[in-house]
């Protein structure tokens, strides 16, 4: 039989031997090397007869065949192309308006650091976690592999966009998803949460290759002393300069006018951000929010239009020139606590008194870095030792235990990082929910697709000058 082998079944054999081999060197499972016999087979000895469905005479059946044949092929190839090499992403939320946007659909790579070996093997591709309409797990829980990460182009950088599975998503309230579930065992209780399942939802586990995937903005390296002082992040001491789109909320007092769709066209705030909590004069503690950052009333004891939206500093600058206002005043933590809820901080049941934008200092672990176990510490990186990294973490009489054991400190297995939005005022990110491990970290988007505007209909809606367009750090 291989005697009679043409020469293009040894040219297709030699160039999908050579793919095969490179690929299960590049993964590291050597046991496939036991698939090279069935692929000489494929393509040169054919003692299994893999194409006898087209030597039938009934056509409807070979038709039949055939489509399974190719959709099969297809479901395999994007499988194996979303595991290891690319990822199609969109942006769903504001957190890193102007940098990305709401409707963005994104190109991830996942070859920029390295794809992950899938934790849970068996699942439907393209679906993260739930079958749509069907609304059932896209994935079945076992086997689970370890986590193993192949070589990459390179790792990840500070300021560079990252996507990475949610931290905080191991655990879902599916009702509440939003804040997340540490957040809602906080504020209301574990048993409480737990049992009241017609507000909170049932509650699952996801493991790490089946969380949410989110997208933020990396300050932080492993090893990194972070602070953030009146919204300006400081590595070991030293202020990290704003990338150009970075926008915080400011609370901009008109000069007696009612903005319309037009004004906030002009200086770039989106319908979302214009709607979330834009006029806030009929808000119940209005007042004595205007009052904390001094914002005053008229001779007739009423209050301008004062609109809270987020802004780049070009776009601030442009409204400050507009001569359609009579004040601007940049948001502070203490208002948005009189006004609304205050956004959580990082840890949950620690209070040190951070702030979105007075945060830390905070340490951020590196791989065979070493802390000591005191209550601060504990309380700080609890998360990594036992969600993270899969130990038990017990305090008894004021000593710590480690799977049981005795212990006065810890060695980190993985490195970590900082994540942050570009919209700072309106994403809840590292400040909220601590740190990304390396183990969740998906790749790195490298080109806008497409890109749908909501704010509008038809072919308006499409934004054609970004399609195709690559994500630059800034």
């Amino acid at each position: 039989m291989i005697k009679k082998a043409k020469k293009s079944q040894w040219m297709f054999f030699s160039a999908w031997t050579v793919v095969y081999v490179l690929f299960t060197v590049w993964i590291g499972n050597y046991w496939l090397f036991a698939g090279l016999p069935v692929l000489f087979d494929i393509y040169i000895s054919k003692v299994i007869p893999w194409e006898a469905w087209k030597k039938t005479k009934n056509r409807t059946l070979r038709k039949v065949y055939d489509w399974t044949d190719s959709i099969l092929f297809a479901f395999v190839a994007v499988y194996i192309i979303n595991i290891f090499v690319f990822q199609m992403y969109q942006i769903p939320t504001s957190s890193l308006e102007k940098s990305l946007l709401v409707g963005d659909y994104l190109m991830v790579n996942k070859i920029s650091y390295g794809p992950r070996i899938p934790n849970t093997p068996l699942s439907f591709p393209l679906a993260q976690h739930t079958l749509p309409v069907l609304n059932v797990k896209s994935y079945i829980e076992y086997p689970q592999l370890k986590y193993k990460r192949l070589k990459g182009l390179g790792e990840v950088k500070r300021n560079d966009i990252v996507v990475f599975n949610f931290p905080a998503g191991d655990t879902v309230a599916r009702k509440m998803e939003n804040p997340d579930y540490y957040y809602s065992v906080n504020q209301y209780g574990r048993d409480n949460v737990n049992n009241n399942r017609h507000i909170f939802g049932e509650i699952i586990y996801r493991p790490v290759d089946r969380r949410e995937n989110y997208v933020k903005r990396c300050v932080g390296m492993p090893g990194d002393v972070l602070q953030i002082v009146n919204d300006t992040v400081l590595i070991d001491g030293k202020a990290l300069p704003f990338p150009k789109k970075v926008q915080l909320n400011y609370l901009v007092e008109t000069n007696g006018a009612i903005w319309g769709e037009k004004e906030f066209e002009v200086f770039g705030v989106s319908r979302e951000d214009r709607t979330k909590n834009a006029l806030i004069n009929h808000y119940r503690n209005a007042e004595p929010a205007f009052e904390s950052v001094g914002i005053e009333k008229n001779n007739d004891g009423s209050y301008n239009p004062v609109y809270d939206i987020p802004l780049t500093q070009e776009a601030l600058a442009k409204i400050s020139k507009s001569g359609r206002v009579r004040s601007i005043h940049k948001e502070t933590s203490a208002f948005q606590n009189v006004l609304y809820l205050p956004m959580p901080m990082y840890p949950y049941d620690y209070q040190l008194g951070w702030t979105r934008e007075n945060f830390g200092p905070l340490w951020i672990p590196g791989k065979d870095a070493k802390i000591e176990l005191n209550e601060r510490n504990v309380a700080l990186y609890r998360r990594c030792i036992v969600n993270y990294e899969g130990n038990t973490l017990d305090e008894k009489d004021g000593k710590y235990f480690i799977n049981g054991k005795l212990a006065s400190d810890y060695t980190f297995r993985y490195n970590y990082y900082f994540m942050m939005g570009d919209n700072r005022h309106n994403s809840q990110d590292s400040r909220s929910w601590g740190f990304v491990p390396e183990d969740h970290i998906v790749g790195k988007p490298i080109m806008t697709v497409f890109s749908l505007n909501k704010d509008k209909r038809g072919l308006n809606a499409i934004r054609w000058n970004r399609i195709f367009k690559t994500v630059s750090t800034d």
